[in-house]
């Protein structure tokens, strides 16, 4: 599959380099731009651009003036970055059509997450979104788990770790690991959230939870048998 084109736009070049190495490494390909001006030059050399992320304050032309000018053109999801945290920023914002708006300073885990997290809903990411294992079918596009043929209801959080689990098949997880992963943060609280969800994980799936194995003293491992 063709790595998908996301367009950082930001005038501190650090700020560009840490979001483009953290998108690389999720197999992005990442266009930058230096100031407004040259990102909608960029934007309209670059026909598929499948998302912008783009810094308010910038010289030549600030953030708002861009969205402006590629939503004239596009409806390709756009992620605004400010280090304001002025709620009428955020209504000028969501007003022009944009889809998040994450205050400075971020991490850059969550920024990817929300990356994917929008391209999913834009149904840009898709080719994966049915997976199985054993009796246990997935519909990530649906938000649908079903084991054994019977639709599983699960929340949020249930869902994500599922995925995570069914994503990892045969691999032994860590708490620390499936916390960073799943939570989409370096989460410092107790451990014994990773075992709250499981077990209410296991006893949804049935006959199928079988498939999550304990590795005591360390985490866990989903395996089908």
């Amino acid at each position: 599959m063709e790595k998908l084109k996301v367009l950082v736009v930001d005038d501190e070049s650090r700020m560009r380099k840490l979001v483009k190495d953290f998108l690389a490494k999720k197999d992005f390909y990442v266009y930058e731009a230096e100031d407004g001006a040259e990102a909608i030059d960029v934007f309209f050399a670059e026909k598929d651009i499948a998302l912008v992320i783009l810094d308010v304050m910038m010289p030549k032309m600030d953030g708002w003036q861009v969205c402006r000018e590629i939503r004239a053109a596009s409806d390709v999801p756009i992620i605004m970055l400010t280090a304001r945290s002025d709620e009428r920023d955020e209504l000028l914002g969501f007003e022009l059509g944009v889809d998040e708006y994450i205050s400075k300073p971020f991490s850059p885990k969550i920024l990817v997450a929300r990356v994917e997290a929008i391209l999913r809903r834009s149904n840009i990411i898709g080719a994966d979104n049915l997976i199985t294992a054993g009796k246990i079918s997935m519909d990530k596009a649906a938000h649908e788990v079903k084991a054994d043929g019977k639709t599983v209801d699960l929340s949020y959080k249930e869902f994500e770790l599922l995925n995570y689990f069914m994503e990892n098949q045969g691999i032994a997880l860590s708490r620390e690991k499936i916390l960073n992963s799943v939570w989409n943060y370096d989460y410092f609280g107790d451990a014994r959230t990773i075992d709250t969800h499981v077990k209410k994980l296991r006893s949804k799936l049935g006959e199928q939870g079988e498939y999550i194995k304990t590795i005591w003293g360390m985490g866990y491992k989903f395996e089908v048998e």
